[in-house]
């Protein structure tokens, strides 16, 4: 285990964390000291408990916040799988569709060229 040491409303606090996250410890610990700085130049000297409670509340209002966010933007997200997977869908049977026309054109217009080729070379002669 790694150990950081991290400053937080000027005290400072040992802490342990997984070696290679010790950047990242004392980066939410800046932050969480903004939060704390931030408090302690609204309400002032309040007591220490106090503001990291309010701190910490603060916190999580901003998890929660993203948490709606995150779940709102996961229904879109499958609402637009849906609606990908529909428009697929649709374009694979109009696919289907206009191979089929294809098909029968095909089969037509060579039914076409077998009678045409079967015609007597007279009655070719008389259209001209």
């Amino acid at each position: 285990m790694a150990q950081v040491t991290v400053t937080i409303d000027g005290k400072a606090y040992r802490m342990a964390c997984e070696e290679g996250q010790e950047g990242h410890l004392t980066e939410l610990a800046d932050q969480f000291d903004r939060y704390v700085s931030h408090l302690k130049s609204q309400f002032g000297e309040i007591g220490d408990l106090r503001i990291t409670v309010m701190a910490g509340i603060m916190v999580m209002d901003e998890l929660a916040e993203i948490k709606r966010r995150m779940t709102v933007m996961e229904g879109d997200l499958a609402s637009l799988r849906e609606g990908r997977d529909s428009a697929v869908s649709g374009a694979s049977h109009r696919e289907e569709q206009v191979v089929a026309a294809l098909g029968e054109l095909t089969d037509r217009l060579n039914g076409i060229t077998r009678k045409l080729n079967g015609r007597p070379a007279v009655a070719a002669r008389q259209d001209n």
